[in-house]
């Protein structure tokens, strides 16, 4: 059995290694591709991270839909409302979030799921302190325009932390590179596979969860703070209503980061008392035996035990 994952390449996509590795578990080949590819290749489902999926549906082939976020800004109303109107009709739809569903807005009956963002469970055995610091501070993902990263490179550049380094970890950051490359305190790495990302992660004493205060940011899962706790740094972060309701329900004492960053110093961030959230129900297996895509699956290939 082949699962193709179909995907644009715009993305820090983890899940894809965690359904690559799961998969092949069960003898399942996973490829993944992009639109123009797949037509090359022998599927017997096509799993799209969406985006948009605008082809036919080709008989004995199943379409699984994936939406790991709402669209952002600007007009990102519209573009839920395009998804939502003139994508192709899947088999089985999955959601990170309720969140996530009720802004995309389909009315119809095809069946879903919720697979939330998750980690690697060895990241969870993982002791940071065995490991050299490289760095003090670290950031991974995405560092598009629409999340102002300019607000946090410049504590960096000009600010406050102007002589202590920050490692970020991302992709489609040459117009940043640009901008701050001659500040040699703070290094652009990547894109990393991501089998290597808990390599570079360790060598950071802090993570940053730098998510803008607005939707659907606000209201997304932060991937990168749950690889920061897996791993057991320190996390710092904005104050946002994701966080606070994750905090509130796993604990951890983590430092928020003030409006305007003025708490963002060495002292402050050095003497404040961390503690990790409790994290451990996050492991990819568990996120992706709780989606209900497996029944999906089982469902359309009986043959098939998970």
């Amino acid at each position: 059995m082949t699962i193709a994952f179909v995907h644009n390449n715009k993305a820090f996509l983890p899940e894809l290694d965690a359904y690559s590795r799961f998969f092949s578990g069960y003898h399942i080949t996973c490829e993944v591709v992009d639109k123009n590819e797949l037509g090359l290749m022998h599927r017997h489902i096509e799993w799209w991270i969406m985006g948009a999926d605008l082809t036919k549906p080709k008989e004995g082939i199943f379409k699984i839909h994936e939406y790991c976020s709402s669209s952002v800004p600007p007009w990102r109303w519209w573009k839920n409302w395009w998804k939502s109107f003139f994508s192709a009709q899947p088999d089985f739809r999955l959601f990170l979030n309720e969140y996530v569903r009720k802004t995309i807005n389909f009315h119809d009956k095809i069946p879903f799921g919720y697979r939330d963002m998750g980690v690697p469970e060895h990241w969870l055995l993982a002791d940071p302190f065995l490991h050299e610091r490289e760095y003090d501070f670290v950031y991974t993902g995405d560092m598009s325009p629409v999340r102002e990263p300019e607000l946090l490179l410049n504590c960096f550049s000009m600010g406050a932390l102007k002589d202590k380094t920050l490692l970020l970890i991302s992709q489609d950051y040459e117009q940043l590179q640009t901008v701050y490359g001659e500040y040699e305190n703070i290094v652009f790495m990547g894109p990393l596979p991501y089998n290597s990302m808990e390599t570079y992660i360790l060598k950071a004493r802090f993570g940053i969860n730098y998510v803008p205060d607005k939707e659907p940011f606000n209201q997304q899962t932060s991937v990168r703070l749950l690889e920061y706790a897996a791993l057991g740094l320190p996390i710092i972060t904005t104050r946002y209503a994701w966080v606070e309701r994750f905090q509130q329900q796993y604990g951890g004492n983590l430092f928020y980061l003030d409006p305007g960053f003025a708490n963002f110093t060495w002292e402050q961030v050095n003497n404040f008392s961390y503690s990790k959230p409790t994290v451990e129900s996050f492991t990819w297996e568990q996120r992706i035996r709780q989606s209900g895509v497996l029944e999906f699956l089982t469902s359309k290939f009986p043959e098939l035990t998970f």
